[in-house]
């Protein structure tokens, strides 16, 4: 078999954690980097870039901010949609506040603005848990998207109450606005989702990660030996929101351009990101990237089959859409709770030891 340990040997302790430990893992990896950065933006057309690449991209980013706080630390979370709502209003407000500055630092400081609402929102869970939280956090999301329905200075008084993405570019290359050509704008996505996920990864593996494990697990006995209940959590909230905030602003500025907060940002959306995390595998940055690719690709093939090919009404596609995701989901968690990551890594583990896998 080609999947194999043996003769992979590690002469230090670091080469032993790195992310890939396996040689096939590395290279798979370089493989799939360069085929992204340098063959997909040659070959993609519209419809790839706005059915597929960028909603997979920014809603990875936005299931891995979740998956850092329910995943990792252990604090459920229902209010997904508003703190994206945030992250969209935030780089409105900067980009028509600040018409120079650059569309990549928009787009982080609208991160940063989303973690400092995540920060107060974050609060109660010092004090409450489990199923509260999550009403908690639901509350969140209605009075967010509340607040940026009802407040004119959000949408700069616009009669429609919709915010509209002003024109920016990287390197010459328009990424938002009416003139954004898909190859400019998946890449600029690609290069975010890229770094924030090398991000996440090794804060995962670090001390923070594991101060989030512990809370998770069992957060009595985790500040028993030291660990800051406070601190852990309010880091948990804070760079989670600053994730999804990211996702929010890449969801107005470059995947739409145009955004009505109680369409896009609403319970629907905080729900969908949550089955992201679920299907995928809470507790992992591949689970993220999967369960995300599972719920951008199953209803664009559904919507082709039933669509393009039988020539059903849409209407109709629409509910069976909806009803085979759901069998779909309810299937997947029978068969493996932990999520699509795990039947990954227990394949990988019976690669390893094939032909005596156990």
């Amino acid at each position: 078999m080609f999947y194999r340990q043996a003769g992979d040997f590690k002469k230090s302790y670091r080469e032993d954690i790195q992310t890939f430990p396996l040689r096939q893992d590395r290279w798979a990896y370089y493989a799939l980097m360069l085929v992204a950065f340098c063959v997909v933006p040659f070959v993609i057309n519209d419809y790839w870039v706005s059915a597929v690449l960028l909603p997979f991209l920014i809603l990875s980013i936005a299931a891995l901010g979740l998956n850092i706080l329910t995943g990792y630390c252990g604090q459920v979370s229902l209010g997904t949609g508003g703190f994206m709502a945030v992250g969209a209003y935030s780089c409105y407000k900067l980009m028509t506040a600040f018409p120079d500055l650059n569309i990549m630092i928009v787009v982080l400081l609208a991160g940063l603005v989303t973690a400092m609402v995540g920060l107060i929102f974050g609060i109660p869970s010092l004090r409450i848990k489990g199923f509260y939280l999550a009403v908690a956090t639901l509350a969140a999301q209605f009075f967010l998207v509340w607040l940026f329905n009802k407040v004119p200075w959000f949408y700069n008084n616009s009669a429609s109450g919709q915010i509209n993405a002003p024109a920016r570019s990287m390197f010459g290359f328009d990424v938002t606005g009416a003139e954004a050509e898909g190859p400019a704008r998946y890449l600029f996505c690609l290069t975010l989702v890229v770094v924030l996920a090398w991000a996440a990864r090794n804060l995962t593996r670090g001390r923070v990660g594991r101060s989030w494990m512990a809370i998770r697990d069992m957060d009595i006995a985790a500040e028993i030996i030291g660990v800051n209940p406070l601190k852990t959590k309010l880091s948990a909230f804070a760079i989670s929101s600053f994730y999804i905030g990211v996702a929010g602003a890449l969801f107005f500025s470059v995947y739409l351009g145009a955004v009505e907060v109680g369409e896009v940002f609403g319970i629907n959306q905080s729900f969908l990101i949550l089955f992201m995390i679920i299907i995928g595998g809470l507790g992992s940055i591949l689970g993220s990237f999967i369960g995300a690719a599972f719920l951008v690709l199953v209803p664009v093939l559904l919507k082709n089959i039933m669509v393009g090919w039988l020539g059903w009404p849409t209407d109709i596609a629409a509910h069976i859409e909806i009803i085979t995701i759901g069998g779909l989901i309810m299937l997947f968690l029978i068969v493996e709770p932990h999520g699509l990551a795990q039947l990954w890594r227990i394949t990988k583990e019976k690669l390893l030891l094939w032909p005596f896998p156990h």
